[in-house]
């Protein structure tokens, strides 16, 4: 066969030639059986001697990739594939768990900065207090401050341990001792920890659906069975809770991506439920601190009398996603377990960011950074709700809520549009926006949007959804007979619309 071998480059040539005849043979251009070219005839067509061609199909023959038959020629072995990978395998022939083979989230991130960005869970970088964080680093990466070169304490920093359950229990009414506290790198490590050390695989774990996607990935990644409990407007269905279920995971105080609390009578009933089973409760605290109106609920861990509750808390929604710092309270019983985990997997944190986190709270800092974002928080959440009430209102119905950094909205019975046309329409205008349905796992999704509020601008919200509404506007279907709607050609028509940019949206 007429087989290519290139030369550029340095180095000695034979080995060149053996190494591209031998990746031909692992990739399949080369198949088993298959005639080579004499030796002779190869080194003529590359201009070299024949005796570099020689040695490498020599060597290549030592290792059992080639075959020489006398009178007949050179020959790829009959089977050198089985310690080849496919044309399109990963290098090395080894493929993941089937688990991982399809990794890519159904929340992916939209490519590049959105124009109007509602996505979920986003905090306002601007409303940080940058210059005052960037002085309590600075003191903490001082000689001075390295007493030990040591990888510390894998529980986390004392100051902070003691700061943050100091900061729960006022807060939160949350009761925890520094010993109770470990820290973590945001809740996501908190729950893998946790699935460390609770779930054996096959054992089976009860989640919110919908619910939190990265925390029902994450307990199958650990060999879990994950089954979806529904929701209603109380939170979690205790009385569907599967009888075998070792593991519950809820977002009791502002249910994700929901909205609304659970209900202390619920609260009470998976109490109750837990204590009854012998499973273990993950109370997932990751966004309650911005209460815009009526009093939280008490958690569930400060409920709890039996030690069935662990309490996880992140700071990526009050402060920065990038610190990755959380933190979570577990019953004295699972504490030793939790901590060699902890120290298994990552010997430890960052303790200068820990420590500087330690002071923010101690100075106050952080109660008055929470109290500026959740007035202006609260005005974002206001000013789209009234927006949704007044231009949205063939098409969406908001589900009530009074926290967060987000709201969720349902699609009405005669709203007449395919919300992943909407959603696929915004990511084409430049809209960061969540389709409600990528929240489910098993159930049929109940049609809606899930807007997030943290990371747009306020002079944007406008100008955003009324873009959004041309979505809407565009995936509807139209009554039989109904005339065609004419749009305006040149872009939003928040900017241009004769009515202003106070005019209704639909």
């Amino acid at each position: 066969m007429d087989f290519h071998v290139s030369l550029t480059g340095r180095g000695d040539l034979s080995a060149r030639i053996y190494r591209q005849l031998l990746d031909a043979v692992l990739d399949g251009r080369l198949r088993p059986g298959e005639r080579l070219p004499p030796t002779r005839e190869l080194a003529r067509r590359l201009d070299v001697s024949r005796n570099t061609v020689a040695l490498a199909y020599e060597r290549l023959a030592a290792e059992g990739v080639l075959v020489g038959q006398a009178g007949a020629g050179t020959f790829v072995c009959a089977e050198p594939l089985a310690r080849a990978r496919p044309r399109n395998a990963p290098a090395g022939g080894v493929r993941p768990r089937r688990l991982w083979r399809s990794p890519a989230p159904p929340w992916t991130e939209p490519e590049g900065e959105p124009v109007y960005d509602f996505r979920v869970g986003v905090p306002d970088v601007r409303l940080f207090p940058f210059e005052t964080w960037r002085r309590l680093v600075a003191r903490e990466l001082r000689p001075a401050s390295a007493r030990s070169a040591g990888y510390g304490d894998f529980s986390g920093h004392a100051g902070l341990r003691e700061a943050v359950a100091r900061h729960v229990g006022v807060s939160r009414s949350v009761r925890a001792s520094a010993d109770d506290v470990l820290v973590t790198h945001g809740a996501q490590q908190a729950l893998d920890l946790i699935g460390r050390v609770m779930i054996d695989p096959g054992c089976q774990v009860a989640v919110e659906e919908p619910g939190y996607p990265p925390a029902r990935l994450l307990f199958e990644s650990l060999g879990a069975r994950v089954v979806g409990v529904p929701v209603d407007g109380e939170g979690l269905d205790v009385a569907a809770l599967p009888d075998s279920a070792r593991l519950v995971y809820v977002t009791p105080s502002h249910q994700f991506p929901l909205g609304m609390p659970m209900s202390l009578g619920r609260r009470a009933a998976l109490l109750e439920w837990a204590g009854r089973r012998g499973a273990v409760v993950i109370e997932d605290d990751y966004d309650s601190e911005f209460r815009f109106e009526d009093r939280p609920l008490e958690p569930l861990q400060s409920l709890d009398r039996s030690g069935h509750v662990i309490y996880v808390g992140s700071f990526s929604k009050t402060m920065l996603p990038m610190l990755r710092v959380g933190f979570l309270v577990a019953p004295a019983s699972l504490q030793p377990a939790l901590r060699a985990a902890k120290r298994l997997t990552d010997w430890g944190g960052e303790f200068s960011t820990q420590a500087a986190l330690a002071g923010f709270i101690d100075e106050g800092l952080l109660g008055r950074h929470v109290r500026k974002a959740t007035r202006e928080y609260a005005a974002r959440h206001e000013r789209i709700l009234t927006i949704l009430r007044r231009d949205f209102r063939d098409w969406l119905e908001p589900v009530p809520s009074a926290a967060g950094l987000h709201l969720c909205a349902y699609l009405t019975p005669d709203a007449g549009v395919d919300t992943a046309q909407v959603t696929a329409y915004a990511r084409e205008a430049g809209i960061a926006v969540q389709d409600l349905a990528s929240y489910y796992g098993e159930a049929p999704a109940r049609p809606g949007l899930v807007l997030g509020y943290g990371a747009i601008p306020p002079e944007r919200i406008e100008a955003g959804l009324r873009l959004l509404a041309k979505g809407f506007r565009a995936s509807r279907r139209p009554p039989r007979n109904a005339a065609a709607v004419r749009e305006p050609a040149n872009g939003d028509p928040g900017e241009h619309s004769p009515r202003g940019p106070r005019a209704g949206l639909a």
